[in-house]
This record gives C-alpha cells, sequence and structure tokens, in this order.
C-alpha cells in the first residue's frame, strides 16, 4: 500500500519516526488515530498527492515508529511532545509552516501543535474528534458507553496492556467493527497491518500511555490554555461521520467554535474511519478546504 510514496525514517531528539512523503505542492502533514498507523491515508493520498507534498508519519510508539520509554507523568506521550516531533520533523523536510490534518489521536497531536507553535500551521483539518477537554467534561453515563475505550486504556499499566496483549487481534478488530459505519469499508490490507503492531509489547505500551496523558496532562493543557483564552490561529475544518457512536447527537463543529474563530464542517454518512470509508469526499473535503492557502 503507498507503494508510489517513498519511505523514510527520521531521528528526532526523542523519537524515531517512520513516514512515507510524496506527491507535489504545498506542504500537508496527515496524522493518523488509534488503534492505526499512517496508513489510514492510502486512499485519500492517491487523490490529495496531486495538488500537495504529503508527509504520512506513524505517531512516535505506532507502527514502525519508536518512542522513548513510558513515565511516570506520562509526559512521553502527551500530545504536547507529539507536536513537538511533528514540528522537528516538519523542520527536518524543509517545511517552515505547512497545511495540516489529523484524524482521531493525530487530531489531537494538530491542534495541540497548532496552540504550541502558532504561526506554523496555515490551515488545520480535524477529522471526527473534538477537543479532549471538551470529551471528558461532556462525557455522562451514555457517552462513557459510548466511548469506553477512553476510561479503560487509562487505567495504570499493567492491566489495559495485559489485557489487550492476551488477544490483540480480538479486541483490535473489536473497535475497528465498533467504529466503523461498515466494516468491509476498510482495507484488509491496512486492517492486517493495524492488527499487526499490536502483537509488540512495546506498542501496546505506547498507545495506552498516549490515552494516559489524555486523561491527564492533555486534558490538563487544554484546560490551561482555555482559561488564558488561548485559541487556534488558523481556519478550522471539522470533517465528521453522522454514524459514528461519539457524533450522533449533534455536530462537533460547535465545541470547535469555542477553540477557533474559523470553523467549517462537511458532514459524511459513514462512521469514525471517514478518510476510509468515504475516500473521495473526504479528499474532496480536504482539497476544497486546504487548496490555494500556502
Amino acid at each position: 500500500m503507498l507503494d508510489d510514496f517513498e519511505d523514510r525514517r527520521v531521528t528526532l531528539d526523542e523519537a524515531e519516526i517512520y513516514l512515507r512523503i510524496g506527491g507535489e505542492g504545498p506542504p500537508l502533514l496527515l496524522l493518523h488515530g488509534y488503534p492505526q498507523t499512517h496508513l489510514v491515508w492510502h486512499a485519500v493520498a492517491l487523490v490529495l498527492a496531486r495538488e500537495f507534498t504529503l508527509v504520512m508519519p506513524d505517531l512516535r510508539g505506532y507502527g514502525q515508529s519508536r518512542g522513548p520509554a513510558p513515565d511516570p507523568e506520562h509526559r512521553n506521550y502527551a500530545k504536547r511532545a507529539m507536536a513537538r516531533d511533528m514540528v522537528a520533523l516538519m523542520d527536518s523536510l524543509g517545511h517552515e509552516r505547512f497545511l495540516l490534518a489529523g484524524h482521531d489521536r493525530g487530531g489531537r497531536v494538530g491542534y495541540r501543535l497548532c496552540l504550541d507553535h502558532p504561526g506554523r500551521v496555515a490551515r488545520f483539518a480535524a477529522l471526527d474528534i473534538i477537543p479532549t477537554l471538551d470529551t471528558w467534561e461532556e462525557m455522562d453515563a451514555d457517552k462513557a458507553l459510548g466511548t469506553y475505550h477512553w476510561p479503560f486504556l487509562a487505567v495504570p499499566a499493567p492491566v489495559p496492556e495485559r489485557l489487550i496483549g492476551a488477544d490483540p487481534d480480538f479486541y483490535i478488530r473489536h473497535l475497528l467493527d465498533r467504529w466503523a459505519g461498515r466494516s468491509d469499508a476498510l482495507d484488509p490490507r491496512a486492517v492486517a497491518a493495524y492488527v499487526e503492531q499490536f502483537h509488540r509489547p512495546s506498542v501496546l505500551s505506547a498507545t495506552c500511555e498516549d490515552y494516559r496523558a489524555g486523561a491527564t496532562l492533555d486534558r490538563a493543557h487544554d484546560r490551561e490554555d482555555r482559561d488564558a483564552g488561548r485559541r487556534l490561529d488558523c481556519p478550522v475544518l471539522v470533517i465528521w461521520g453522522r454514524g459514528y457512536a461519539a457524533s450522533k447527537a449533534a455536530s462537533p463543529a460547535e465545541a470547535w467554535r469555542r477553540w477557533a474563530d474559523e470553523v467549517q464542517e462537511v458532514a459524511l454518512d459513514c462512521g469514525h474511519f471517514v478518510a476510509e470509508e468515504e475516500p473521495q469526499a473526504c479528499a474532496a473535503a480536504l482539497g476544497g478546504f486546504l487548496r490555494g492557502s500556502l
């Protein structure tokens, strides 16, 4: 998959990042979510590469990237640390200013990058999420059941690592089926890669640390920014799936308007995996929003 794109490894201060890169035009950083890898972009990349230079990394600890060992305060997998990776990665490629789209956890890295490094991102697209602080503050009994993985994965080590590691194929496929509008819309080759990575203890550890950081430091960083009145300094596009459990109640755009002055939205008839379930519509929405802005 993504055979037309060059694969690279970039060693940073705290991580070794694996990425695929290719296309022609302004730089566009594409960040994946949980429990996936850069392969989430395999279908939209074929369209977007006609107009943009695509940079598609695995986040630290995910896929073929390597991250630091967990730390007691979860700083090594906070979105602030992951965002620093991405800024350093783009610097290494010669991109001072760039476009950014992130799905799921990648969207959280994306808006943290915008907040911590103002001026670096010309436009930001968040795929099927609301900010982390808003997610925790809006969680009630129904939402907790719908997104039970948030508190489960944040339980102290080694509980989720041991439970998932006992049968990673079952657990990851369970999540993919649970979140997809149509699980058969996901390419079996991509699904196999998503599942395979969870056979490695380092990925199990890193991905749980990602959620532990989400329950602690990420939430605290969001609250500090909100209390200080900090906002995203670029236009935001929200692409969301009407069929995803967390999105059925209402559009996520209203949550983003609390964080950005200019927010657009595109709703698609699919589940959580908008880039894989509706790649043509997702690519068209991203292209229309990002085109001509750099």
